[in-house]
């Protein structure tokens, strides 16, 4: 203990060493936003459709589906198949985890499937992703949430976990399945899962942390910990969906869970084959202003008549018709008059043969985009609760 002069009075004040040091780190403490509970609107309920109509609904979901056969088998045999993906809280969320994202689960939902989003806080934190803060992490979970509720998920059978949260309930049950992943399985084959990081090559070896090395495993068991059927989350991350199914065949007491994998969708800026949240110009984010998003389409990669890694062009089949199934093109009648495109098959062609120019085509694209985009604004707007959370993420730096 060492003791200081009081100014006012004179007296000595006592502290222990480290005292102001440690009362400052108090104060600089990330503020942790309170939102009410995320799973108030949690009510399955059973699809009343055919098995070929849900067959028709989820098929366009699956840029590749592990396997077919197995998908037939479970809607006919379980009422409310369990579905997940795990997402780590980071940064804002761009337009395919926002409306992509929404508009899957919103199928699967209506397919009679239970949705169970994995918020992936201690994998985040294993990532260094917000610069390794929990409570920021946390707060970027919840962020996630508030846009998936304003962009239109259906939320009555949709669930939303914390890894942290639940693993620390079922503690045995979880670490021990992990063991025995990283028991089963060499440390070049768990390298190969280093893309469901978002780590490319290039990072390996000498540059990753050990804790990188335990991610696989952990993404790995949350299919078995949480009894998923089905694994819906991104092309990026088929190689650790992969490595399930491949311990099931090592493991007497795990099953083959069916591989969903949606498309990634490109960056807006030529060369860039997926969204990036450090580039603000090559993603449209869920709260970006009209203008923004006027802005970034405008200045988009989309060549005349070039449909290979033309963004637009993916925007417009992914998104657009994902959600309206139509796009009316608005034009003078000297450059062929408005058209209402009702497929994208038709729109393509026409695009390819030159009759629908990209100056056409984008600002088309921004004005349904703005309309999709609108009650995301308006839900951080004018709810409070919402409006003070994303104040807090804007404030935060995003690490990769």
């Amino acid at each position: 203990m060492f003791a200081t002069i009081d100014p006012l009075t004179g007296g000595l004040i006592w502290e222990v060493e480290g005292q102001k040091d440690k009362e400052q780190k108090e104060k600089n403490k990330v503020k942790y936003v309170e939102i009410k509970d995320v799973n108030i609107q949690f009510n399955p309920r059973p699809s009343r459709l055919s098995l070929e109509e849900k067959l028709k609904l989820l098929e366009p979901i699956g840029e590749e589906l592990i396997n077919k056969d197995e998908l037939i088998n479970l809607l006919k045999t379980k009422t409310f198949p369990i579905c997940y993906d795990g997402f780590e809280p980071s940064g804002r969320m761009h337009i395919a985890q926002g409306l992509l994202r929404a508009l899957n689960v919103n199928r699967l939902v209506d397919a009679g499937c239970i949705f169970i989003f994995w918020v992936a806080d201690w994998f985040a934190l294993l990532n260094n992703k917000m610069g390794g803060d929990l409570n920021k992490i946390k707060n970027v979970g919840r962020y996630f949430i508030e846009v998936w509720k304003a962009a239109g998920m259906k939320m009555h059978n949709v669930k939303f976990l914390w890894a942290s949260d639940e693993i620390n309930k079922r503690p045995n049950d979880y670490w021990l399945r992990v063991l025995d992943l990283a028991r089963k399985f060499n440390v070049s084959r768990i390298k190969r899962c280093g893309q469901i990081m978002g780590r490319n090559d290039d990072e390996q070896d000498d540059k990753m942390a050990v804790a990188q090395l335990f991610y696989p495993c952990m993404q790995c068991n949350d299919i078995f910990f949480l009894e998923a059927d089905i694994c819906q989350l991104g092309m990026d991350q088929r190689k650790v969906n992969m490595l399930a199914r491949e311990y099931a065949d090592k493991a007497s007491d795990a099953y083959k869970p069916i591989i969903m994998s949606h498309h990634m969708m490109m960056g807006l800026l030529e060369g860039q084959v997926k969204m990036s949240k450090s580039d603000l110009n090559s993603a449209i984010f869920m709260e970006d202003s009209a203008e923004d998003v006027k802005k970034k389409i405008k200045n988009a990669y989309c060549p005349p008549q070039v449909i290979k890694d033309n963004p637009v062009l993916d925007y417009t089949k992914e998104i657009i018709f994902g959600w309206r199934n139509k796009l009316l093109i608005q034009r003078k009648p000297e450059n062929g008059g408005d058209k209402e495109y009702t497929s994208y098959a038709e729109l393509e062609a026409d695009f390819i043969s030159g009759a629908l120019h990209p100056g056409d085509l984008k600002p088309a694209v921004t004005l349904v985009l703005n309309e999709l985009i609108q009650p995301v604004r308006d839900h951080f707007t004018k709810d409070p609760e919402a409006r003070a959370l994303l104040q807090e993420i804007r404030s935060y730096q995003v690490t990769k």
